[in-house]
């Protein structure tokens, strides 16, 4: 068992406080939003670089060196659109404008962003390469973290973090790539790394806390948390999304531990922090329904979708629909999560898990989402990627190999009363009902609500 604490020594002196910046990689979905604000700026010339040419001085820009990805507001990408149109070759704005695509990814879910920030770092990288140029390779490995290539970016990251180890940012991303892989003892290696190089940054302690959450260690994961926000926020000019993912990873910690009360304030004040902010409003809609409200977690979920059509957003409001004895609506939302895996598929997003996991969870296509989850499962080994394997198994009748897999998906265990759910349904199809009844337990006492579909089956289960 990897622990955090024994690696991370004591003496943590104050941080140079630096902007907190690769978050982890967030849920895309294809090409389904498409706002009228947007389509001047879409417009505009695409980004790229002349066959032929050199990079000029980027002297007199009049935009910043370092970019923190902050604001994705239609002005700054139409000026920044603007100067690549007349200035290509301008590595540093071709980097501002990776960066801002992919925050418009996280925050819409809309594929052609992802074009766009893969194009601006491509052509940053052709014009510097990775050695003068450690923005765009990073630039480049977060967008192939966005679109699920973790095997990719963790390429990326290792090359960042050989040509420029003095960079926080290097071990950074190699971290975020690792975590998703599930090597976990080298992600803890790396991390190790970053703090050598900046003691306690908000960077760092959003990693720490991360993994010591896997590993089940829920209490000391919120203390680095809460570390990090407060590094963020004694920054100048604190970035929204940064502290707002701080504040709504806070809330989801509450949750998993059944404090409702806890995540709720969490989610409103990451939604006060930054508003609109699709995860924090599922979220909201989640805990809503765990409070037996329906009408309120209909509603924020159906603001959350027409945010961002995450499938697993969908697949919660059609839920929802259906416990409200609105049918026709729910078979709707059920339609759609196929309808985004597919064109995810076509737009070369890897999305297997979330639709596999639909499947299992409401008995539709066992076959077909056994194999999904095989595929993932095939380079993306962390713990969720074994429970979705372990699940999708058991719902295609295979009870031996999902007791096998369960195994791998709660071997840091980690406190998520979904895998312990699906650890007790196994156990039982196996014919251990002593252990299937421990799981189921733990489950519920962990947090008795943990989906308005899944929970009353765990509760039912345990009961007979």
């Amino acid at each position: 068992m990897i622990k955090v604490q024994q690696q991370i020594k004591d003496g943590r002196a104050r941080a140079v406080i630096l902007a907190c910046i690769g978050l982890f990689a967030f849920a895309l979905v294809g090409r389904l939003v498409w706002t009228t604000e947007w389509a001047s700026v879409e417009r505009l010339q695409p980004v790229g670089t002349p066959a032929g040419k050199t990079r000029p001085s980027n002297e007199n820009s009049g935009i910043r060196a370092v970019d923190d990805g902050s604001d994705s507001s239609p002005e700054r990408i139409g000026f920044l659109l603007d100067r690549v149109k007349h200035d290509p070759d301008d590595f540093l704005v071709q980097n501002m404008v990776a960066s801002a695509m992919l925050l418009r990814v996280r925050e819409t879910g809309n594929a052609d962003y992802l074009e766009r920030a893969k194009s601006a770092a491509a052509m940053s990288l052709a014009t510097v390469p990775p050695e003068r140029n450690p923005g765009g390779l990073s630039a480049r490995a977060r967008a192939e973290m966005a679109e699920h290539d973790f095997v990719k970016a963790r390429e990326d990251g290792l090359h960042l973090t050989k040509i420029h180890p003095e960079e926080l940012n290097s071990w950074g991303v190699l971290t975020d790539a690792l975590l998703e892989l599930g090597a976990y003892e080298k992600a803890a290696a790396a991390i190790q790394e970053m703090r050598k190089l900046g003691s306690d940054t908000a960077e760092t302690e959003i990693r720490i806390g991360r993994l010591l959450f896997l590993e089940g260690d829920t209490e000391e994961a919120k203390k680095h948390l809460f570390r990090a926000l407060a590094f963020t926020r004694n920054i100048p000019v604190p970035p929204r999304e940064t502290t707002g993912w701080c504040l709504w990873q806070l809330g989801e910690m509450a949750f998993s531990t059944g404090d409702y009360t806890t995540a709720e304030r969490y989610y409103r004040e990451a939604l006060d922090t930054y508003p609109g902010y699709p995860q924090a409003l599922a979220s909201l809609g989640r805990v809503r329904a765990a409070h037996g409200d329906l009408p309120s977690a209909i509603q924020a979920y159906e603001e959350a979708v027409r945010r961002f059509p995450d499938p697993t957003f969908v697949a919660a409001l059609g839920d929802l629909y259906h416990l409200a004895g609105r049918e026709r609506e729910a078979q709707i939302q059920y339609a759609l999560v196929e309808q985004i895996g597919h064109l995810n598929a076509l737009n070369g997003t890897r999305y297997n898990r979330q639709l596999a996991v639909f499947y299992s969870d409401h008995n539709l296509k066992p076959e077909e989402a056994y194999e999904d989850a095989v595929r993932e499962y095939q380079d993306r080994r962390d713990v969720y990627g074994a429970d979705t394997l372990a699940w999708t198994a058991l719902k295609a009748g295979k009870p031996a190999e999902a007791q096998k897999a369960m195994g791998e998906a709660l071997r840091l265990s980690t406190g998520d009363a979904r895998l312990l759910y699906h650890a007790g349904m196994i156990a039982a199809a196996n014919g251990n009902r002593q252990l299937s009844r421990d799981y189921l337990k733990q489950s519920l006492a962990l947090c008795p609500k943990f989906d308005p579909l899944q929970a009353p089956i765990a509760s039912k289960a345990l009961a007979e």
